[in-house]
Parts: structure tokens; C-alpha cells; sequence
């Protein structure tokens, strides 16, 4: 029997219009099937979900995340993104199937708690993806209620490896350590990757794979190639950190005599299913061959700020055409998947780049990024990314009686400028609340919080020779990188032109 929900007594956020209002929810079989005026609603067979005092809006889409670094909250301050890369053996290594798990539903549940509902995981699993572990990943978010693409991430070439000079900078005894991080051969990984992508089982629309080369740099050619065709056997995305840092842009201008995005075209991996994240270090030349490849752009401001990585071109992607997604990052980078907060700092850093206020980026522009252009990068084969008829309902409630939206001005600027997650109220995926007056329905969060503690304070043990590791490599990594970054090579952008 098909089930009829109606959401009574809301407003409805309508992008369009910068209004909400007031509108019943009809909803059938996980679809929003009409919105209705109040008085149209009276009389209609349905089970009824009292919206009276929320605001409604659709489940936003976390454009880039790493499920894995929920278990690192916390563990780096001064670190850049070399640094946090150098740290990746002791603050993501030697988890267990389980740790796995936990990992990826305290990464869903922070998201649900925070009014997201889908997302791009570039889950991390060494030394390389297993059917196991993507299967527990995949498991972890459809338990929790959050719609995920999961791309495990890849490399065949360590940092050390991946940074032109870097190994060759080590002292000798350093340098015997950093080897003992090698990465498979890349043939082993793409084997694995076969068998993982041979064995997917989850729906489609709840749970969906893909391929994460993590950086270009940490990847051979024949690697980056063999990514690509399996990506296009398989009919999946592809997702990579591109020109993230002016470490990467360097060492690619080094190692290729051109720019990453260029020598990624050269390989054949730019199209309509290719996802850069960051997108930071990008020159006019690699932002229109993105926009004629029909890629797309997973903006993350705030690992950008935290790692010191520099302010993305948005405005010039987006009149270039390219899409351009809201990401978190990850927790162990940007410390948190507060999607409010990604799209407020969205808005806010484009201010940087610009005099003319014009080309900052509106509130509208940063919840369609956070919305309807995310869907778009995830391309599940669901709609999602909105509040429409004919839309799955992932539904966002909000309480209107929280201070963050009192008085109830302009909803668009509210909810960019002045929410911070603290007026989710309840989330609804596919039409069923899966929190409900910031409860849990379908899992024990308690027994998640329990174990998470548990599992982190048994790898803090377990990791404490590679913390000592990162620890002796650190001071060398971070002054190799900043003097590549001093060397005069033409990188022709700094943080906005």
C-alpha cells in the first residue's frame, strides 16, 4: 500500500521568490507529490507530520567529505595541507572493519544533525578499497538516513614520492622511514577496485560507488588512466583534489611543464562525470577547459582557510559555466560537516576576491551550490536538491522559534548568514523522518558516541609510533614545501586575481 504524508502548518523555502510560504507538503511513496495552499489540504487522506513553527527546506548536499576523518576531529592545529598529509599514517591508519563503520555513521549522523541529507565520500581504506570495507561505508550511511556517493581514494605514489625533491631532502634515517609508506602497485589497487566495483549490492539511489584518485601528484599515469577506464566501464564519477595547494600547482608545473588540469585533460579524465575539489590554484586557461569538459567544482572554504590554502575562483567558474558544489571537507581538516557553515563562508570568502560586490556570491547562488548544484555533481539516480513536486522528500525541518531566525526576515540571507545548524529540528530522507525533534529514529546515537570513544582511544594507542614518525618528518616536509613554493615558477595566481 502506498503510503500519503502530509506536512501541515510549514512554510516552504522558495529560492526563487527569497520567500517561504505558507504550504502543506503532500507526500506519496517518498515523493513530494504537490505543494499546497493550507485550506487545499483539508480533507485529503493522509498521515499528518505538524509543521506549525518550521521552516522547510530541502535536505542540502555536502558536494566533498571523508567519511574516515570523523575519528581525527581535533587532532591537528598549524598544519597545512602537506602537513595534514604527512600526519594521514597516524591520524587515519590501522582501522578495523568496525572502526570503519563507526567512522562513516558519526560522519552521517553529524550531517543529518546538521540539515544534510546527501553526500560525496571520498572514504579512505588502506592499503586499498576492499568489498568489505566499502560495503560497511555504504551500510553506515544508508543506517544513519543520509544518500552517499563513495569514492574510496587512491594513489600508487606516497606524499614523499609525489613532491618533486622531497625524498631526496630527508636525512638518511628520515628517509628509510617516509619508504615505509609506499603505496601498492597501482595494478593491485585497480584489481581491487574491480572486485569492490564487481560486488556493489546497496540501491543505487541510497548508496552509489565511484573512483577517487585523491591527488593527481600521488598517482602514476598509467594509474590516473587506469582510473579512468574504469570509471567509464562502470558508468561512475570520478573525483580528485585538484590544485588544492601551491604546492600541487608547482610540483605539477615541475613534473609535467604544465598545470594539473591541463595534464588531466591530456590523459582523457575531464568530462561530464569528473569532480575537482577545491579548484583553488586553476589559471583562465584550466577554468574554460573545465567548463568545455562539463566538469564540475566541489568549493570547500573551510578546509581552504584552515589549511591555508587559498579563496577558489568561484565567480569566474560560475560565468564560465562550470558547476560548483558546497563541500565540508573533512572533520580532520576543516573540524566539523556543518554545511551551514560551509555555505555562509561560501558567500563570505568570495568578498575577497573582488571590489565590486556584484560578483560576490548572493545567498541565493551559495544554497543553490549547497542544493540543486550538488545533486547534480552526486547524480543519483533520484531528484534531489529540492522541495518540488516530483522530488524524493529529503526534507529539512527548522524550528522558527530558535533566535537564529527571529525576526523572520529575508529566509535566503537567514539561513546563509545567521543560521549555524542549531535550528534543525527534525530531517526527513526519501519521506521518512529519520530525526525526529533532534532524535535518532533508526539507530542508537548514544551507542555510536560510546563506541566512537572507544575506537579512538584505542587507535591513539595503536598509532603512536606513526604520530612519532609524522612528528620527526614534519619540520622537513613543511620547509621543502614552502621553499618549492618560493621558487620562481609562473603560477599565475596567488589567492584571487
Amino acid at each position: 500500500m502506498v503510503e500519503r504524508i502530509c506536512i501541515r502548518g510549514g512554510r516552504v523555502l522558495d529560492l526563487d521568490g527569497e520567500a517561504a510560504p505558507h504550504l502543506d507538503v503532500l507526500i506519496e511513496d517518498g515523493a513530494v507529490l504537490e505543494l499546497l495552499a493550507p485550506e487545499a489540504a483539508e480533507g485529503i487522506s493522509a498521515r499528518v507530520i505538524d509543521a506549525s513553527d518550521c521552516l522547510l527546506m530541502p535536505g542540502m548536499v555536502n558536494a566533498h567529505t571523508h567519511g574516515h576523518g570523523s575519528l581525527g576531529r581535533g587532532m591537528g592545529d598549524r598544519w597545512s595541507l602537506d602537513l595534514l598529509l604527512n600526519a594521514g599514517p597516524w591520524i587515519s591508519g590501522m582501522r578495523t572493519l568496525e572502526h570503519k563503520y563507526i567512522a562513516a555513521a558519526l560522519n552521517a549522523a553529524e550531517m543529518i544533525l546538521k540539515g544534510c541529507t546527501a553526500a560525496y565520500d571520498l572514504y579512505f581504506e588502506f592499503p586499498a578499497p576492499t568489498p568489505e570495507g566499502m560495503d560497511a561505508v555504504a551500510r553506515a550511511y544508508r543506517d544513519v538516513g543520509v544518500r552517499t556517493v563513495i569514492a574510496p581514494m587512491l594513489a600508487d605514489l606516497s606524499l614523499y614520492e609525489a613532491i618533486p625533491g622531497l625524498m631526496d631532502s630527508l636525512p638518511e634515517p628520515l628517509k628509510r622511514e617516509a619508504a615505509k609508506f609506499h603505496l601498492n602497485p597501482f595494478e593491485e589497487t585497480a584489481k581491487a577496485c574491480e572486485r569492490f566495483l564487481a560486488s556493489w549490492s546497496h540501491p543505487l539511489d541510497e548508496a552509489k560507488p565511484a573512483l577517487a584518485p585523491t591527488i593527481p601528484l600521488h598517482c602514476s599515469d598509467p594509474f590516473l588512466e587506469r582510473c579512468r577506464d574504469l570509471a567509464r566501464a562502470h558508468g561512475i564519477g570520478l573525483h580528485t583534489h585538484l590544485a588544492e595547494s601551491k604546492t600541487q600547482a608547482v610540483s605539477a608545473l615541475k613534473r609535467y611543464g604544465k598545470t594539473l588540469t591541463a595534464h588531466m585533460d591530456d590523459l582523457g579524465l575531464l568530462g561530464p562525470n569528473f569532480t575537482a575539489a577545491h579548484g583553488i590554484w586553476l589559471d583562465d586557461d584550466d577554468i574554460a577547459l573545465m567548463a568545455e569538459r562539463g566538469c564540475s567544482v566541489a568549493h570547500n572554504p573551510g578546509s581552504n582557510l584552515r589549511l591555508g590554502t587559498g579563496v577558489a575562483p568561484v565567480r569566474k567558474l560560475l560565468d564560465a559555466g562550470v558547476c560548483v558544489g558546497v563541500g565540508s571537507d573533512g572533520t580532520n581538516s576543516s573540524d566539523n560537516q556543518n554545511m551551514f557553515e560551509a555555505l555562509r563562508l561560501a558567500a563570505n570568502v568570495s568578498r575577497l576576491c573582488d571590489l565590486d560586490v556584484n560578483r560576490w556570491v548572493s545567498a541565493r547562488e551559495a544554497l543553490e551550490m549547497a542544493t540543486l548544484n550538488g545533486a547534480r555533481m552526486l547524480d543519483l539516480p533520484a531528484r534531489i536538491g529540492e522541495l518540488a513536486p516530483g522530488a524524493r522528500a529529503d526534507i529539512v525541518f527548522l524550528d522558527l522559534n530558535n533566535v537564529n531566525l527571529v525576526p523572520f526576515n529575508n529566509p535566503l540571507n537567514l539561513l546563509v548568514y545567521s543560521e549555524d545548524a542549531s535550528s534543525v529540528k527534525s530531517v526527513m530522507v526519501n519521506g521518512r523522518l529519520v530525526l525526529e525533534d533532534r532524535r535518532f529514529t533508526s539507530f542508537d546515537y548514544a551507542g555510536l558516541r560510546k563506541k566512537a570513544q572507544e575506537a579512538a582511544d584505542w587507535l591513539r594507542e595503536r598509532t603512536e609510533e606513526n604520530r612519532k614518525t609524522a612528528m620527526r618528518l614534519e619540520g622537513f616536509v613543511a620547509r621543502h614545501c614552502l621553499c618549492l613554493c618560493r621558487e620562481n615558477y609562473p603560477v599565475k595566481r596567488l589567492v584571487c586575481d
